[in-house]
């Protein structure tokens, strides 16, 4: 499979519309999206094949004169070239407040490249109807296997994104895909307390999915009766472990948005003022990237046509950089990090998180546990949240699995909230595993809305915090 037919067809009209409003603005670029995300399910009562509120087909027009930012979105160029420019014209009546707004120059923005990217996918070896079955034989499968589950979701979705840029300088096109595979129980003990246990799998390919969902079944079934089981914790300060997808869900909320540096812009991120200074322990390492590592948010360049970039957030314990988009990048007199991201082309384009992470450290996981004397091994996102301006952090973790004298027990506690004052958890890390995984299949809003994809995760951390 390929880059959007739709989009190719449209690419010399883009460039001709770049060329005659480039008359008016000094800065023109337009970004052409062509995304499809297909979701199918399958549970007890039914089956279904969605698309999803992700899909979008069409354009964004970004112009500048060097001091404020004009945007446009259209879905089809349903008029000439001449005409378009001038309704484009009339709706950016420039106020007096915005006149006054100067940013620095766009060249860094612009090298020129012109370049066609695409990733290898095996979307073309099954089709929808494929997916659905295999969807209702592993729920059928598993109803068969626990009579505790009351009802079983077996999920598939797939995502195709093709995107185009150009400007004067740029002509760049993407292609690449994604698929997340789940499985959600609703579990009925025998001490008539219900869980909802999931297992997930994904990949860019949907063969590697298929192939490893059905592996987690047994896991998914020991969850189910765990949790149904599971006790209230006692509030208290705790040594605690954290899984990988707790490990990112610390680094999405504790130095994801709050390095977003649109909020340095707008005076909104405590971070702004600790760039050089310890916010962690020295062992402490953190990047953000599209190009960092290879996930749900590994895209070649943003919605403003920056490449992928690989960003060191925290270096042995120091917040060294933040994350921006164009915009901001010109506001603050800094260079793009590739962070240019939109929910879709009518909306506007934010400085967003894409695999966001810590780095492995040089501890075995074994002797983390071991070290432990009193507490908890903490599993699975559930949400979090975060002040920026002040640092405060709140994390819902799924389960968390007591730890006496070194060793895991089989006492779960469930949920667990973790909360605190962001850098006194990140200086309690004491160590950090050698293992090291990410979790391509969350999505992220800024504030209440604007949802993209990311991922996040990172190796197991040791650290000491407030649990409830």
């Amino acid at each position: 499979m390929s880059i959007s037919k739709f989009l190719l067809s449209n690419k010399e009209k883009c460039q001709a519309l770049v060329d005659e409003l480039g008359k008016k603005f000094k800065y023109v670029s337009i970004l052409g999206t062509d995304v499809v995300v297909t979701r199918i399910n399958a549970n007890k009562n039914n089956s279904t094949i969605n698309d999803t509120f992700d899909n979008e087909l069409g354009f964004v027009v970004k112009m500048s004169n060097g001091g404020a930012f004009f945007e446009y979105s259209f879905d089809s160029f349903d008029l000439d070239i001449k005409e378009l420019s001038n309704k484009i014209l009339e709706k950016t009546n420039i106020s007096d407040e915005l006149k006054n707004i100067e940013v620095s120059t766009l060249d860094v923005c612009e090298e020129k490249l012109v370049k066609d990217f695409s990733r290898p996918s095996d979307f073309e070896s099954f089709n929808k109807s494929e997916l659905l079955e295999f969807c209702k034989k592993t729920t059928s499968r598993i109803l068969k296997k626990e009579p505790h589950f009351l009802n079983v979701n077996t999920v598939i979705t797939t995502q195709e994104i093709s995107k185009i840029f150009i400007s004067k300088n740029k002509n760049l096109s993407q292609y690449y895909t994604w698929v997340n595979g789940d499985i959600i129980g609703t579990y009925l003990a025998d001490n008539k307390r219900m869980s909802n246990p999931r297992e997930m799998s994904f990949s860019n390919e949907i063969q590697f999915v298929l192939n490893e969902l059905p592996t987690k079944i047994d896991s998914l079934i020991r969850k189910g009766k765990n949790l149904a089981y599971a006790t209230q914790i006692k509030p208290g300060v705790y040594d605690i472990i954290t899984d990988p997808s707790i490990t990112g869900l610390i680094a999405h909320e504790a130095f994801g948005h709050g390095v977003e540096m649109d909020q340095f812009v707008k005076d909104r991120a405590l971070a702004k003022k600790m760039v050089g200074q310890y916010v962690a322990s020295p062992i402490v390492n953190m990047r953000d990237g599209a190009s960092s590592v290879f996930s749900t948010a590994s895209y070649f360049f943003d919605d403003d046509g920056v490449l992928a970039h690989d960003t060191q957030i925290i270096k042995d314990g120091k917040l060294v950089n933040g994350i921006c988009d164009l915009v901001s990048s010109r506001q603050l007199g800094c260079e793009p990090t590739g962070n240019g991201r939109r929910q879709s082309y009518k909306r506007k384009a934010y400085t967003r998180m894409t695999n966001t992470f810590f780095e492995k450290g040089k501890d075995k996981l074994s002797d983390m546990i071991a070290s432990i004397k009193h507490g908890y091994m903490l599993f699975e996102t559930n949400n979090g949240m975060e002040d920026p301006k002040n640092w405060a952090i709140q994390c819902v973790c799924n389960y968390g699995i007591e730890i006496i004298d070194g060793k895991l027990t089989d006492n779960y506690v469930s949920p667990v909230v973790m909360s605190g004052f962001v850098p006194d958890l990140l200086k309690s890390i004491t160590m950090i595993s050698d293992e090291f995984e990410e979790e391509g299949s969350g999505q992220c809003g800024k504030g209440y809305k604007e949802w993209v994809r990311v991922s996040d995760g990172g190796a197991h951390l040791k650290a000491k915090v407030k649990l409830s």
